[in-house]
């Protein structure tokens, strides 16, 4: 699944530079996650790397983009074959 960003995101920032896929933007409000860039950090660490740092633990799963981590890895392959 791609995660996403709820609205009790307080915008301190610090979640953004942590993504290696650049999927996270300031949106109208707060943050948001593009779930055709989110991978959950597969392909890059064991574990999201903007739930790690979250102060506010804000970021879910996105129920909206069901992936198993074959298809999490997949969508990671085909981000770094654009770079």
């Amino acid at each position: 699944m791609a995660l996403m960003i709820t609205d009790e995101c307080i915008n301190c920032d610090v979640c953004e530079p942590e993504c290696p896929n650049a999927a996270i933007s300031m949106g109208p409000e707060f943050y948001v996650i593009e779930p055709s860039k989110c991978t959950e950090c597969v392909g890059h660490f064991d574990v999201p790397q903007c739930r790690e740092v979250c102060p506010v633990d804000c970021i879910p799963l996105n129920p909206d983009f069901v992936e198993s981590k074959a298809m999490l890895f997949a969508k990671y392959e085909a981000l770094v074959a654009k770079r």
